[in-house]
């Protein structure tokens, strides 16, 4: 919908302005501020809802609290509704005078009534305090950072690029996990001393005490009970498509991605928007776009689609890492990029299939190999025994299913990307880069949290806390509002959590298949070679470029700068590259990962001029 930045302290608030325009394809429609002594509030605006009247920041009637909103609250009409009973006049029809207003009256127990994605502020000139919060998932960004007695927060970190009083420094502890889960995982990003505010979470900043209090106001929770198999298809497909028809109010039309897979096209099989969007590969076996276009054809659906070539692909990685403010290695970012570009032509609204997979149990990694769950057979201490005796010997066929079979899921699941282990990252890394944090340190609170519960059941509590807001959510936010268009994902709604957490692990996993009920509730709407179709995700063939001639020279240029040896073994860096295009090892994902992380170096740290502005 839209972004904002701002800031706190006693000095010059004339930077709002350098600040907002580093985040103006977020909203290009208008752009407006709020400053006293003590606050300087930015906001860019992509209209959707109220499109006259919708102006932020907005005020309360007496001008003594300010929000800024970034966001969509679905039920808004309700909560309105109940609003105007006990009192409140609204001079607007927007959703976020509605957030204004329910805090007035409830403080930060408004968020318990919110229904939708949503990052905002809201400035209390009385009591000189900010408060703040972030939606139940993650949907949307929220970063905050305290340099030189300036509080500075914002949808994206580039705006603080712009005050004088942010320093702009790597932090040193997010490179050896981003080697290992391709995104940054930390609370603290990898500018050092910025922070994302947690999924779920709130705070309260106190401009006199220049502290911060944050709170928790939402927990993930997955409580399996035993219910009716049918009865819990229905209720599924009815909670799923009520959450499509809220996930539609708009002023301005709605489109719909569309892949070959189920969630979109459950989605587009039900809402029959007017267009749908879709992008693939000029590759054998590398494209879905026939497949979206052939589900179009069958709902009468007009189906806008492109093809992705190398030269694409590679060109546009620079704009994507800007975009991300951190590096971000998941290879689906790019695609999607182009995906929203594509659609932005015709749409300021898209609707998309995300969540499904955490939801309902939905990653083909949740369902382990026939012969993997045969070995698992045998005792645990047996198995366990064959590891240790396995794990120091040289790498031979079946070592990584032995190892594998001998571990608990708290030792080697860390979510959909696992790039680097320990190990490797650390051998790739420069000395002082190298470091004895592992990544089991870093899941280990969340296992800890659901050590009682199934494996499945494990994986998509971690997947929820890590996966979904720090990679999937993160690209989703991003690289759509880098094209000025709003997504939004009805599956990953709260309503829809609530009774997807309550599912039983043998309804998820169940047929040879996985998110199997979910596949059943589909089947209501999509055709069964839609509902039936394995996961596929974004097909890239980065394994094939890699291993030509021009891609591995672009690759082989960066490895080879000055700044990189700052971070990287050089020559274990330069071998892996060599050993790849030579066919002798399949290294692609971890030259990707290294490769995205320098450019992102390269684009916020190096090219010091390139980033007074925005990419083209």
């Amino acid at each position: 919908m839209c972004g904002f930045c701002g800031y706190i302290n006693k000095k010059d608030k004339t930077h709002i302005k350098k600040m907002n325009d580093m985040i103006a394809h977020r909203g290009p429609d208008e752009e407006s501020y709020y400053t006293d002594d003590l606050i300087a509030m930015g906001f860019r605006r992509l209209s959707i809802i109220d499109l006259k009247g919708g102006s932020q920041p907005i005020s309360n009637e007496d001008e003594s609290m300010y929000i800024t909103f970034n966001g969509e609250i679905y039920n808004f009409k309700e909560i309105k509704e109940d609003l105007i009973k006990k009192g409140h006049t609204f001079k607007t029809n927007t959703d976020t005078e509605v957030i204004l207003h329910g805090f007035e009256e409830y403080q930060e127990k408004i968020l318990d009534h919110l229904r939708g994605m949503f990052a905002f502020v809201i400035w209390n000139k009385n009591t000189k305090t900010l408060f703040g919060a972030r939606d139940h998932f993650g949907q949307k960004p929220f970063y905050y950072c305290t340099m030189q007695k300036t509080f500075m927060y914002g949808s994206e970190i580039k705006s603080f690029l712009k005050h004088p009083d942010f320093i702009k420094e790597v932090n040193k502890d997010a490179l050896k996990p981003f080697l290992t889960f391709q995104t940054s995982v930390l609370d603290e990003t990898f500018f050092k001393n910025v922070y994302k505010l947690k999924p779920g979470h709130y705070f309260i900043y106190d401009a006199d005490t220049q502290k911060m209090d944050i709170e928790k106001y939402y927990e993930i929770n997955f409580n399996p009970t035993k219910q009716d198999f049918d009865k819990l298809v229905n209720e599924i497909d009815q909670t799923i498509t009520k959450s499509i028809d809220y996930h539609i109010i708009s002023d301005v039309p709605v489109g719909s991605y569309l892949s070959g897979g189920i969630d979109s096209s459950y989605v587009v099989s039900y809402l029959k928007p007017d267009k749908t969007f879709s992008v693939g590969f000029d590759y054998k076996d590398f494209n879905e776009v026939p497949m979206a276009k052939e589900l179009s054809d069958i709902l009468h659906i007009q189906n806008k689609n492109e093809l992705i070539n190398a030269d694409h692909f590679f060109e546009s990685i620079s704009k994507v890492q800007f975009y991300a403010d951190e590096p971000t290695a998941n290879l689906s970012a790019v695609p999607l990029y182009f995906l929203s570009k594509l659609a932005s032509k015709d749409v300021k609204v898209v609707l998309s299939g995300e969540g499904a997979d955490e939801l309902f149990g939905g990653y083909t990694g949740y369902d382990e190999d026939i012969k993997l769950k045969k070995y698992r057979k045998l005792p645990f201490f047996l198995r366990k025994f064959i590891k240790l005796l396995v794990s120091p010997l040289p790498q031979f066929h079946g070592k990584n299913f032995l190892t594998k079979g001998g571990s608990k899921i708290e030792d080697y699941f860390v979510g959909e990307a696992f790039v680097f282990d320990n190990k490797d990252a650390n051998k790739i890394l420069n000395d002082n880069y190298k470091s004895d944090l592992k990544f089991q340190d870093i899941t280990k609170p969340y296992f800890d949290k659901v050590k009682n519960c199934d494996d499945l059941t494990k994986m998509q509590y971690l997947d929820m806390h890590f996966w979904l807001p720090n990679d999937i959510l993160l690209k989703a936010d991003k690289m759509s509002m880098a094209n000025s268009l709003e997504l939004r994902v009805p599956i990953l709604d709260k309503e829809v959590f609530a009774l997807a957490s309550t599912i039983p692990t043998e309804y998820k996993l169940s047929h040879g298949t996985t998110k199997y009920i979910l596949r059943k509730a589909a089947s209501k709407r999509i055709p069964e070679a839609w509902y039936k179709r394995r996961k596929k995700g974004f097909p890239v063939p980065i394994i094939k470029w890699f291993r030509e001639e021009k891609y591995y020279n672009l690759v082989k240029e960066i490895f080879e700068k000055d700044f990189t040896k700052d971070f990287f073994n050089q020559k274990k860096l330069l071998k892996m590259l060599e050993d790849h295009y030579k066919g002798k090892k399949n290294y692609c994902r971890k030259i990707w990962t290294v490769y995205v992380f320098l450019v992102w170096y390269q684009t916020f740290f190096v090219n010091e001029k390139e980033n007074t502005t925005l990419p083209c």
